[in-house]
């Protein structure tokens, strides 16, 4: 699950919902499907779930919430589903947080990722859980930990295990009945998770972006290393490092569409680095910026490369494509037969601007090419002349096993399409990739610490690789991929 994660403690024992709910509603572009929120007083779990966005609150039921989540500790979820069903029964059920308990133990979790391994897992937990009843991934983490404590673990042992024996990306806010408080990171780290305080650090938080340390007036300490568990008491952040020589794999896809462009990561704005994607695209392909007349961007995430195209080429960048505000909905990260409609009710394009024009189109990415179809298809209505694309993110040729929800070959136009391909596919006159090279020295990384499988086709876990390897294999020979394929029971694993 691609989702949001936030999660605060208070020492002074004040009510900490308030900072729950803003944390979330900064992070709410990261999980639109359903939010949740859990409390705990130090005597009871007290849990809030629903479906959509998290909406919003007068003084009358802001009063109610207080009532219905009670307690000086929390933690919340957006979410955005990458396993489970998509009907609203079933997507209830697999919001977070997650709860799980036998006999004194209890353990509360909101979870960000996705696990590849789920087949045997489960096989695993029901052999001491026989009711155990499987929604999505966040039940196998949830139940998984809580296996490892009935077995008489410690909390740092019970979590080592899990970062050895879950293959996939997982970064998770957690509470046990203990009063324990605590976060960790998969061994790879492949999805952002950062620590931070208030001012007098009686609060301490954990987030999955830093733009709910901002809304809440908190600061950053820190982002969580691979295969870290940091629990928290009044002193501040104990940090252990359970496994050793971690070798890291961020995920390269938070930089060029998932992540808010004033988040940080690495130590740099989120749109300083798609500003320079842009500045990258036209030295890439500087005989494009030479016969265009004008830049057009995608909002908003094409927003901040737009700029970076601007500065490097000295084209003008015409802002003739705004974003409905109050369509909310992100296209990417919903149903496949909700997101045309909804890119054409969301982007309103100045066609008098654009007519006659040779215009770079930039976007953030070409998935499955049906968005950027519609997009084009409106520019060619209003007679643009030529249409250039300017994407950041290298063409994607294989699956996301860890969270971003395109999980099969079949619905990736990059894994059967050269650009040539796909340009005519989609209608434009080019399509003109980011090097893998560009984006990596954008984002300040090394190479080697980021997760580039869905564009290199090299994953940084072991089953996720054979499980790729042997669908790729099939669907080369005619398999048609009817679900997403870690949840295929022959899958190779």
């Amino acid at each position: 699950m691609g989702c949001g994660v936030f999660g605060a403690i208070d020492f002074n024992k004040k009510p900490v919902f308030p900072y729950l709910y803003w944390g979330l509603r900064a992070e709410n572009h990261r999980g639109h499907q359903s939010h949740g929120f859990l409390t705990y007083n130090g005597k009871n779990f007290h849990l809030y779930k629903n479906l959509d966005l998290i909406p919003k609150l007068n003084s009358n039921a802001l009063q109610k919430w207080f009532g219905q989540l009670p307690g000086y500790m929390g933690i919340g979820n957006v979410r955005y589903t990458t396993s489970g069903k998509c009907d609203d029964k079933s997507l209830l059920k697999g919001t977070q947080p997650i709860m799980g308990s036998i006999d004194d133990l209890k353990v509360a979790l909101s979870f960000n990722g996705n696990i590849v391994n789920t087949l045997e897992l489960r096989e695993e937990v029901k052999t001491f859980f026989p009711e155990f009843n499987y929604t999505c991934d966040s039940d196998i983490v949830c139940y998984k930990l809580l296996l490892e404590l009935y077995k008489g673990k410690s909390l740092s042992s019970a979590i080592k295990s899990c970062m050895i024996n879950l293959d996939g990306a997982f970064s998770v806010i957690g509470i046990t009945g203990n009063n324990d408080f605590f976060a960790f990171k998969d061994q790879h780290g492949i999805k952002p998770l950062c620590a931070g305080h208030n001012s007098d650090e009686s609060i301490y938080s954990f987030s999955s972006e830093t733009v709910s340390f901002d809304i809440n007036g908190f600061t950053r300490a820190f982002e969580l290393e691979p295969g870290e568990l940091v629990t928290v008491t009044k002193n501040g952040f104990n940090r252990e490092q359970l496994i050793d020589n971690p070798k890291k794999a961020f995920c390269a896809f938070e930089y060029a569409y998932f992540a808010r462009p004033d988040s940080i990561f690495n130590n740099k704005f989120v749109y300083e680095i798609r500003e320079q994607f842009g500045r990258n695209l036209v030295k890439e392909f500087p005989e494009i910026a030479t016969d265009a007349d004008l830049i057009l961007s995608v909002p908003e995430t094409a927003d901040d490369p737009a700029m970076g195209v601007h500065e490097e080429s000295k084209i003008k960048w015409e802002r003739a494509s705004r974003r409905h505000r109050y369509v909310t909905d992100r296209a990417f990260i919903l149903l496949d037969k909700e997101r045309s409609s909804t890119i054409d009710r969301k982007i309103n394009i100045l066609g008098s601007k654009m007519s006659g024009k040779k215009i770079i189109l930039t976007e953030d990415s070409i998935v499955r090419g049906d968005t950027t179809k519609v997009i084009i298809s409106k520019l060619r209505k209003y007679g643009v002349k030529k249409i250039y694309m300017y994407v950041t993110f290298p063409r994607i040729i294989g699956p996301c096993f860890y969270g971003i929800d395109m999980a099969t070959y079949a619905q990736l136009i990059g894994s059967t399409h050269s650009p040539l391909e796909i340009a005519k596919i989609i209608g434009a006159d080019a399509v003109c990739y980011q090097s893998i090279a560009g984006l990596v020295s954008a984002t300040g990384h090394d190479h080697k610490d980021l997760c580039l499988a869905c564009i290199t086709g090299e994953y940084p876990t072991p089953k996720a690789q054979k499980l790729a390897d042997y669908m790729k294999y099939k669907f080369l020979s005619g398999y048609e991929e009817k679900n997403r394929i870690y949840e295929i029971e022959d899958n190779g694993l």
